[in-house]
């Protein structure tokens, strides 16, 4: 059986946490919901946060029964996992910066986290930089402009250059920043711009790849049991708004047959 796996994020930046794992199980049954009535989530309060997220997964679980999910969100995940496992009964997976290997892996000790505002604030990024970068001097930079930049880009197929210099102008002249984390699922959209534009940065983490192991693992733990035909991969969202047609369309070059509007009333 096929396992039914649901990622959800505000915008469409946890497609790349999908296509990682997409790699990884190329057979799974994949629902992916983007919240965008709420987008970005970096500007929402926690409990707005934890609403959603119940909200979501409760509806889309009514009809499709799903094995697990997974919040591709930094964001979100700094706050509603708790949440989540407390009220549902299949594995709930998060996404976190990845400052465990980037303190591992970088040669300055000297870290970047390219986050959005509501990530670099969360205690819960403190506590791991506490644990595992202690060694290391963190700088953060807090934005939503970039995730507004990826989303455009997911769009138009266009990168607005100027304004992604101002986000990063800071990093541009650090004199021993080597490691990036890139914070947000929405961030490895635009590592080759970043890559251009911060040459002295050696390394740039992407959670992808860790997320889709632990999917696997996860996996072999807790098997489908699911013993309703899997059907069609479908992406959701929240809002109906002037982008559905060309959104849909998108989500269709990413391997999903439609595009629904997920109908809370």
């Amino acid at each position: 059986m096929k396992p039914t796996i649901l990622l959800y994020d505000s915008g469409m930046g946890g497609l790349t946490i999908y296509d990682a794992i997409r790699q990884t199980l190329p057979n799974a049954h994949y629902l992916y919901c983007f919240d965008n009535a709420y987008f970005p989530y970096s500007e929402r309060s926690e409990n707005v946060l934890i609403e959603q997220a119940v909200k979501i997964v409760q509806k889309i679980a009514e009809k499709h029964p799903l094995d697990m999910v997974i919040v591709a969100c930094n964001t979100a995940s700094t706050v509603v996992l708790p949440a989540l496992r407390s009220r549902f009964s299949f594995p709930i997976v998060g996404t976190v910066p990845a400052i465990k290997p980037a303190a591992a892996i970088s040669e300055s000790k000297t870290i970047g986290l390219l986050a959005t505002k509501g990530t670099v604030e969360r205690p819960y990024v403190t506590e791991l930089i506490e644990k595992y970068a202690k060694n290391c001097v963190v700088e953060k930079l807090g934005t939503t402009a970039l995730v507004e930049i990826v989303e455009e880009k997911i769009r138009t197929g266009q990168v607005n250059l100027a304004r992604l210099q101002e986000v990063i102008a800071e990093w541009q002249t650090h004199p021993t920043l080597d490691t990036v984390i890139l914070g947000c699922t929405h961030f490895p959209l635009v590592k080759q711009e970043l890559q251009q534009m911060l040459p002295n940065v050696k390394y740039f983490i992407d959670p992808g790849n860790g997320i889709a192991n632990r999917v696997s693992v996860l996996l072999q733990e807790f098997p489908s049991k699911n013993t309703q035909q899997n059907g069609e991969n479908i992406a959701f969202c929240t809002k109906m708004d002037e982008e559905f047609a060309k959104r849909e369309v998108i989500m269709q070059q990413w391997g999903f047959k439609r595009l629904e509007l997920l109908n809370f009333s």
